[in-house]
């Protein structure tokens, strides 16, 4: 490139610079003119967005509670019943929810064979029975000739061993008779103990085979509990066992019935720490007994600090603190009502926990939470969808 060229790459300092600048006035217009509508909205529908909790129950005995758990209920005592003997279900006398006695007979597997083996084993104890009397004449004889010496002593030795071996006869026949009949009373399904009959597994025709795996075969007949060993396990972390003792008290609640609190105490814990979920197994045991516990149940456990007096067992109305409000000194909530916010006076009584106890409100009632200043009795409200 030429000097003459280089010379015409020059700066003009006094030129203006054009710069592009953002007009921010239709976006300002616009943002104002939605402000305003949204404004206007609220004003013609009058509606105001709340949260709302619901007024529920307490107890004061959640005030001392140390920790809570969930759990299932469990029968200490269950047995899957079964008979020793294979053969065909002939007989079942009871359904599922059936209470039986222990010892009381309530299915049956075929056995007319082992019946007829009884029977015979019978006959043999009576045969030997005979042939023992018998054998006891003899030497009875043979004692008193032997005594006047009209026989040698090698006679009366004879009758001695024939005696001998008539009663050895009967014991054998005597033990086959029980062994006969061990046989027949395995083909007896009977209740172990006093309990329930949960599930039914096998019905009459089924072929039963305990001890095998046979194709279309069955195994036990029915699954049994003891209703009075029910108990609670539950799951506490072990960051937590030293909160745990035994003979602990605590409060049961099921979840099938959220309205009943049963007493219940820590009976034992189990002695290893579950690795996969750090936690140790606890059994809680049932001071109240109730005939609607059924195994399976969920429940949730509070273990206390200390033994609830009756009074503190009773059931409280509460609702959240932050729902409470003041208006002319008095306290009050507003529970929603047909889409408007209604200004309920209330008696504030004891804090339990994040609760407090007030009276004028039923549990259920739908309370504001943290209710605006300007919030008024009467006011449309609409409940914030969660």
């Amino acid at each position: 490139m030429s000097e003459t060229d280089i010379s015409r790459l020059t700066i003009d300092r006094n030129s203006p610079v054009r710069t592009r600048r953002f007009n921010w006035q239709p976006w300002a217009i616009g943002a104002a003119v939605l402000a305003a509508v949204a404004v206007a909205m609220t004003y013609v529908s009058g509606e105001k967005t709340v949260d709302t909790v619901s007024v529920t129950t307490a107890y004061p005995y959640q005030a001392s509670t140390l920790l809570n758990a969930a759990g299932y209920v469990v029968a200490q005592r269950k047995a899957s019943v079964a008979s020793k003997a294979t053969g065909r279900l002939e007989w079942l006398g009871v359904v599922e929810g059936s209470r039986v006695r222990k010892g009381q007979l309530i299915a049956r597997v075929e056995n007319r064979d082992m019946v007829a083996q009884v029977e015979q084993a019978a006959a043999n104890v009576l045969s030997a029975r005979a042939e023992l009397a018998d054998a006891e004449r003899a030497y009875q004889r043979a004692r008193d000739l032997a005594a006047q010496n009209y026989v040698s002593g090698s006679a009366l030795d004879s009758a001695q061993a024939r005696l001998d071996k008539a009663r050895a006869a009967l014991a054998v026949a005597q033990a086959n008779q029980r062994a006969a009949q061990v046989s027949v009373d395995q083909t007896q399904i009977r209740a172990p103990f006093d309990g329930v009959v949960l599930t039914k597994s096998a019905n009459v025709g089924d072929v039963i085979t305990p001890f095998s795996s046979a194709l279309e075969s069955k195994g036990a007949v029915v699954t049994m509990a003891d209703m009075d060993t029910l108990e609670v396990e539950a799951d506490v972390s072990e960051v937590n066992l030293s909160k745990i003792s035994v003979g602990q008290p605590c409060e049961i609640q099921l979840d099938a019935f959220p309205d009943r609190r049963l007493r219940g105490v820590v009976s034992r814990t189990v002695p290893t720490v579950d690795r996969s979920k750090a936690s140790v197994l606890v059994k809680v045991r049932f001071l109240d007994r109730d005939p609607d516990v059924l195994p399976e149940m969920s429940a949730k456990i509070a273990f206390l600090d200390k033994e609830p007096a009756a009074d503190e067992r009773k059931p409280l109305i509460a609702v959240a603190q932050d729902a409470l409000v003041e208006r002319g000194g008095l306290r009050a909530l507003f529970l929603v009502s047909d889409g408007r916010a209604r200004l309920v006076p209330v008696e504030v009584g004891q804090t339990i926990n994040e609760l407090v106890v007030v009276s004028g409100v039923k549990p259920g009632d739908k309370a504001i939470l943290r209710p605006a200043e300007g919030l008024q009795d009467g006011d449309r409200v609409r409940v914030e969808q969660k």
